[in-house]
C-alpha cells in the first residue's frame, strides 16, 4: 500500500465538504476520483498533498515514497525553453555526465594508484548514470513532448511565450519525466488534443508507478481507472473496475437505496395506520398497545430519501421552426492566417437532423470553421451557403456570447425582453442558478458557471441548427450526461467541435476528421471512426505521395497539396454517393412497407367479403375475388422478399 487516507474531515464556514472520507491505494494502482462539480474532489486532493490541513482524519504516504502532483491551475513561467525547462527534471544525470567528463580528462594524464582510484569512480558513475536511463533519457524526453502535442519547432519556444494552455502541458510533461511512486493528476486532459490524450492513456497505463486521477473525461477514466472513489454528498463511496462499472455499480445501489427507502416508508405508514385504528377502539388494552407501537416507530432510524441529482437541472433543446432539407454546404474552403496555412479546398455539407462532430489535432482550425459557418471570420476562400429556414444557435467554448459585466438575470432579460421575471428565474433556475446567484456579475463566475448560462441561452434561442465550440469543457459528468441526453432527443441540426470521445460516441452521427489538412468523413460514431480512421489516413498518404507527414509540419508540397485535395475531394463524393444510395434505401424500405400495408387491408377486405351472406352464394362474385386475393398473396411475397433485401 503506498497510500491511506482515514477518516478525512473538512468543512468551510461551517459547511461540511468531506465526512469520514477512508480509502488506500496499492503500489501500482490507477484510481479514479469522480463526483460533481463543488463535491470536494480537488481539495481532497490538496489535503493528501499537505497544502491543506484536515479538520480530522489522517494521510499516510509509504515510507521512501515520493509523490508528483498537477493541480489545474499548475504551469511553468520563466525564459527558458520548453526543452531546457523539462531538461531540468534531468538534472541529476546532467550532473553525472559533468562528474564523468571530468573523471576522463583526469584519467588521461593519472597513472598508478590515483589511476586505479580514479577507473572506479568512473565504474560507479557509468553504473548509476545507466541505472537513472541517463544513455536514453534525451530520446525519452523528445517522446513525452511529442506526445504532449509539442512539435520539433516548438521545442525552442520561451515558456514565457506560450499560452495558459500550454505551460500546464510543460508542467505535465515535467511531472511524468520524474516518475515519482504516486501521481496525482486534477483534469490532465483539460488542455490536450485526442492524440495527446491517446498517448498519455497508454504512458499512465504503462506507468510503472500509482496513479490518482481527478477527470470528467469518462473514455479516458474507463481506459485507465481500475478503482473508482466517488464524492457524493461528503460521503466517499469505493468501486472496482473502470467508470463504466463504476456507473453500473452505482446504479444498482442507487435503486437499491431506493427500494428500501420505499419498503420502509411503506412499513412506517402501515404502523402510523395500525396505530390510529387501534386508538379508535378508545379501550385501555388497544391504546396501550397503540402506544408501544408508537415507541417502536420513534427507534426507527429512518432513511434518508435517496437523491436523483441529474433531476435539479432541466435542459431540453426544441427548434422554434423547421429548416429546409439542406442545412449547410460548404465548398472549397481555405484559411490561413500570415505564412501559417490551415487548411485548403474544404467541402462538406449538413442535412437537416444530422448531429456531425469535427474533430483532429490542436491549431488545425476546427473552431475557425466554426466561427466562418456563423460568420465571425471570413475564408480566405470558398463558399459557405446555409440552407431555407436555417436558424443558428451559438456555443462558444470561450463564451463570447456573455457579457461579463451584465448579472445573469440582465443576461436573459436584455436577450430575451419578452420573458417576464418569473419566467426568468425559471429558466435560470433550470441550470442551477437560484436565489441571489441570479444577481451575480458574469465576469465572476467559474468556467462551469459560465457553460451552464451559455446553454441556458441556447435553449431559449429555439433554433433549428446549434453549432457548439466544446460543449462539455468545464461541466462535471452529470452536467454532460443531461446535454447528451437533450442533444438525442434534439430535432434539429447539431455541428460541434469536442475532445470528448465518450460524449462524441453518444451524439455524433458523422465525424469529420480534420488532419494532415484534409477533412476525412466518417459515416459512424468515435468508434466506428477508430476503427476506418487508419485505412482513410493510408488513402490521404498513398494520395500525397508521402507515407509519414509530421504533426505540426507547415511547409507543404504544391503537387502533393493538389493531389491530398483530390484524394480527399473524390472520397467526399464517394462519400456523399453512399449517404444517396443510404436515404434511397431508406426510403424505397419505407415505400414498400406501404405497399404491404395496403395489399395486407385488401386482402382482410376481401376474407371479409367473401365470409359475407350477399357474397357467399354468388359463385362469379367469389371466384372474382379469389383471383384477386391470388394476385395480392403473389405481390406480397415478392414485396416481402424485397423488403427482406432492403433491411439488410
Amino acid at each position: 500500500m503506498i497510500l491511506s487516507v482515514n477518516n478525512i474531515n473538512k468543512s468551510f464556514h461551517e459547511v461540511p465538504i468531506l465526512k469520514n472520507v477512508s480509502f488506500h491505494i496499492e503500489d501500482y494502482e490507477k484510481a479514479a476520483i469522480v463526483g460533481i462539480n463543488g463535491a470536494g474532489k480537488t481539495t481532497l486532493l490538496r489535503i493528501i498533498m499537505g497544502e491543506l490541513s484536515a479538520d480530522d482524519g489522517l494521510v499516510t504516504l509509504a515510507k521512501d515514497r515520493t509523490v508528483g502532483y498537477l493541480s489545474q491551475q499548475e504551469a511553468v513561467s520563466g525564459e527558458n525553453t520548453i526543452y531546457q525547462e523539462l531538461l531540468c527534471v534531468k538534472q541529476d544525470i546532467l550532473d553525472m555526465e559533468r562528474q564523468m567528463h571530468t573523471v576522463e580528462l583526469q584519467m588521461k594524464t593519472a597513472s598508478g594508484d590515483h589511476l586505479a582510484a580514479l577507473m572506479d569512480a568512473y565504474a560507479s558513475l557509468t553504473h548509476a548514470y545507466e541505472t537513472a536511463n541517463g544513455y536514453a533519457y534525451k530520446s525519452e524526453l523528445v517522446g513525452v513532448l511529442k506526445g504532449l502535442g509539442f512539435t520539433r519547432e516548438d521545442f525552442d519556444k520561451s515558456v514565457s511565450t506560450l499560452s495558459g494552455g500550454q505551460k500546464t502541458r510543460v508542467a505535465l510533461g515535467k511531472l511524468l519525466l520524474l516518475k515519482p511512486n504516486l501521481i496525482i493528476l486534477d483534469e490532465p486532459t483539460n488542455h490536450l488534443d485526442l492524440a495527446s490524450i491517446a498517448w498519455l492513456e497508454t504512458y499512465l497505463l504503462n506507468y510503472k508507478g500509482a496513479v490518482i486521477i481527478v477527470s470528467h473525461d469518462r473514455y479516458f477514466l474507463d481506459r485507465i481507472a481500475t478503482k473508482v472513489i466517488e464524492l457524493d454528498n461528503t460521503k466517499a463511496t469505493v468501486f472496482s473496475g473502470n467508470y463504466s462499472a463504476y456507473a453500473a455499480g452505482k446504479e444498482m445501489l442507487r435503486t437499491a437505496a431506493y427500494n428500501a427507502y420505499m419498503k420502509q416508508q411503506q412499513e412506517i405508514k402501515h404502523q402510523e395506520a395500525v396505530i390510529e385504528k387501534l386508538k379508535s377502539f378508545n379501550r385501555e388494552k388497544s391504546i396501550k398497545r397503540a402506544e408501544s407501537r408508537e415507541k417502536m416507530l420513534d427507534k426507527i432510524e429512518v432513511l434518508e430519501k435517496p437523491v436523483e441529482v441529474r433531476a435539479d437541472m432541466q435542459l431540453k433543446l426544441e427548434p422554434k421552426f423547421q429548416s429546409g432539407n439542406d442545412v449547410l454546404q460548404v465548398e472549397g474552403l481555405s484559411k490561413a492566417f500570415g505564412p501559417l496555412s490551415l487548411f485548403e479546398n474544404l467541402s462538406f455539407e449538413l442535412k437537416k437532423g444530422e448531429h456531425v462532430a469535427i474533430i483532429g489535432d490542436n491549431g488545425t482550425g476546427k473552431t475557425t470553421i466554426l466561427k466562418m459557418i456563423n460568420g465571425l471570420l471570413p475564408p480566405d476562400s470558398g463558399s459557405i451557403r446555409l440552407g431555407a429556414n436555417v436558424a443558428i444557435g451559438y456555443y462558444d467554448q470561450e463564451h463570447h456570447v456573455l457579457h461579463p459585466e451584465k448579472t445573469l438575470f440582465q443576461e436573459i432579460s436584455d436577450d430575451y425582453p419578452n420573458l417576464n421575471n418569473t419566467e426568468i428565474r425559471n429558466t435560470l433556475a433550470a441550470f442551477l442558478f437560484t436565489g441571489e446567484d441570479v444577481f451575480k456579475i458574469i465576469k465572476s463566475l467559474s468556467g462551469g458557471e459560465r457553460g451552464r448560462l451559455s446553454l441556458a441561452k441556447l435553449m431559449l434561442s429555439e433554433a433549428n441548427f446549434l453549432i457548439l465550440d466544446e460543449p462539455t469543457n468545464h461541466l462535471d459528468i452529470m452536467s454532460k450526461e443531461i446535454l447528451e441526453d437533450a442533444l438525442n432527443a434534439y430535432t434539429g441540426t447539431v455541428l460541434y467541435v469536442s475532445h470528448d470521445r465518450y460524449f462524441i460516441n453518444r451524439t455524433a452521427h458523422r465525424i469529420l476528421d480534420l488532419n494532415r489538412r484534409v477533412l476525412t468523413d466518417y459515416l459512424g460514431n468515435y468508434d466506428y471512426y477508430l476503427e476506418k480512421k487508419d485505412e482513410q489516413l493510408a488513402k490521404i498518404d498513398a494520395s500525397s505521395g508521402s507515407s509519414t507527414v509530421e504533426a505540426g509540419n507547415t511547409g507543404h508540397n504544391t503537387a502533393s497539396t493538389d493531389a491530398a485535395g483530390s484524394g480527399a475531394k473524390q472520397d467526399w463524393k464517394a462519400m456523399k454517393e453512399q449517404q444517396a444510395a443510404a436515404r434511397k434505401r431508406e426510403n424505397d424500405l419505407k415505400k414498400c412497407e406501404s405497399e404491404i400495408e395496403t395489399l395486407e387491408a385488401r386482402t382482410a377486405e376481401i376474407e371479409t367479403l367473401m365470409a359475407s351472406p350477399e357474397i357467399c352464394t354468388d359463385v362469379a362474385k367469389l371466384q372474382e375475388l379469389s383471383k384477386e386475393k391470388e394476385e395480392i398473396d403473389q405481390k406480397l411475397g415478392d414485396l416481402m422478399e424485397k423488403w427482406e433485401l432492403l433491411s439488410e
